[in-house]
């Protein structure tokens, strides 16, 4: 089981786990909601994946948790439990790459790195923050770069730290997280709604079970903000009333998302070389191999619009770089680049660090580029190659030494590498179970329209291939406004 990287310490959530949502039976269960028919209906392409994976047939799903502190939460692993539990033959691959203490501003930075790059069938969302407009672009920037689907929740209740659990909800302290919750809850409804989101109503299904069993937000968290082992065993059930499959949905929200096209359908061309060529329309496109019992399996070129996927810039991407001093956080929110770059490992050395005057200056060194040049983090950083780029806001250290009242520590250095989303040669996988799905993603990332394919056979063994997958996501990157003439 892999849940990749969480937030905050993974032990720590896995011992709030064991301790808390675990203990199932010390609570009782929200009944589920009136309109628990309709629930569903935004995620139903991930849903029938699960829910129509057989022994024989076992669907590989991924399913992204993102967002604060209050995801990266033990609810998060109890639901991934239940969907293991709930369909047992599908292979479910879950990350958890919340941030905690990342409201939207932040995570619309860090989703360059953890969320586009590991492109889920579903992601989980919830974040606080977004009212400038943050929180939909993030929505927006994954309906345009990825096929997933989206579950987006409104927040549960908070609670001040210093007023009584049933202190009235019209106390000044008590209005103030609760107009600010109730105006996050507007902006999520309308987000979900016009970007076709599954709205998952945790706060309105939250508000009747504390009415109806005579509880306080209070009695849900365990500070102001964070779910207690009550609070996280609630969010579960809740979350789990909208995680499910119904045939009778209609497919056309999905339908278009991706497509399988089998090797021997009369799409596919093959040439006298053993080349197989086939168009395809999205930004992604992978291979699943055959189940073979061939001695040796062989390699192709990979051709798209007759180009090797490393000549696209755009099919690299900047890892997370390494986190700040004593913090979860990145110590970058974001590294981009101006020019082509290349497959290497980057490290970043402070070469000057004033924490009173918020002065930070670095180098960065690319392990093939070589020294690249100085930066300070107030001012736009383009490296000498134009491989690495830092905008201003981006590094985290200063505030984090701050935050920690710490001094830089000796021979700081800041780590990432730049990754691809693409491979030049496929190699044949060997697949050792026939019913479990054996992909290579070709290339992931292209602009989102009408492309072709090509694998051109090394001769090097047996290319068994099953199926050409590819991805399109729904919403069209809209071009840039012309300039007055």
């Amino acid at each position: 089981m892999s849940y990749g990287r969480f937030g905050m310490s993974t032990m720590l959530s896995c011992a709030l786990l064991l301790s808390g949502v675990a203990a199932a039976e010390d609570f009782v269960p929200p009944d589920a909601p009136a309109n628990v028919a309709e629930l569903g209906a935004g995620i139903q392409r991930t849903m029938t994946l699960l829910a129509t994976s057989t022994p024989e047939k076992r669907n590989h799903v991924r399913i992204l948790f993102y967002g604060q502190s209050v995801t990266a939460g033990p609810w998060s692993y109890a639901v991934a439990e239940d969907l293991r539990k709930a369909y047992p033959n599908a292979d479910i691959e879950v990350e958890n790459r919340a941030i905690g203490g990342y409201e939207a501003g932040a995570l619309i930075n860090t989703a360059e790195a953890d969320l586009y790059p590991f492109y889920p069938d579903l992601m989980i969302f919830h974040v606080y923050g977004g009212m400038d407009g943050k929180l939909e672009q993030i929505m927006e920037r994954t309906r345009q770069r990825t096929a997933a689907e989206i579950l987006i929740r409104t927040p549960h209740f908070r609670w001040p730290p210093d007023l009584a659990r049933d202190v009235s909800q019209d106390d000044p302290k008590a209005q103030g997280v609760y107009q600010a919750d109730e105006k996050q809850s507007v902006l999520i409804r309308d987000v979900a709604k016009k970007y076709g989101l599954e709205l998952c109503e945790v706060r309105e299904q939250l508000r009747k079970y504390l009415k109806d069993h005579n509880q306080f937000p209070k009695d849900t968290l365990g500070d102001s903000v964070h779910p207690n082992k009550f609070g996280n065993f609630l969010l579960e059930k809740l979350v789990m009333f909208s995680l499910r499959y119904d045939e009778k949905f209609p497919k056309t929200p999905w339908e278009n998302l991706v497509r399988d096209i089998p090797a021997g359908d009369a799409a596919v061309k093959r040439g006298a070389d053993g080349s197989l060529e086939v168009a395809f329309e999205g930004n992604r496109v992978d291979v699943i191999a055959a189940s073979s019992n061939d001695a040796k399996l062989g390699t192709a070129k990979v051709l798209i619009d007759d180009k090797p996927p490393s000549a696209f810039p755009e099919l690299y991407y900047h890892t997370r770089t390494s986190k700040a001093p004593q913090v979860w956080w990145p110590s970058i929110n974001r590294v981009g680049s101006e020019k082509p770059p290349v497959v290497e490992k980057w490290t970043a050395r402070v070469i000057e660090c004033d924490i009173e005057k918020n002065i930070l200056k670095y180098e960065v060194e690319g392990s093939v580029t070589g020294l690249d040049g100085q930066g300070d983090q107030s001012k736009k950083f383009v490296s000498n190659s134009g491989r690495v780029v830092i905008d201003p806001g981006m590094w985290m250290v200063v505030h984090t030494l701050k935050y920690k009242k710490i001094p830089l520590p000796t021979d700081f250095v800041v780590t990432w590498e730049v990754k691809p989303l693409f491979v030049d040669t496929y190699q044949a996988p060997k697949t050792e179970n026939a019913a479990k799905e054996y992909y290579t993603t070709l290339a992931q990332g292209l602009s989102n329209g009408k492309h072709t394919l090509k694998l051109v056979p090394n001769g090097d063994g047996a290319l068994p291939i099953a199926t050409f997958r590819a991805y399109r996501p729904p919403l069209a990157v809209e071009p840039p406004p012309a300039a007055a003439k």
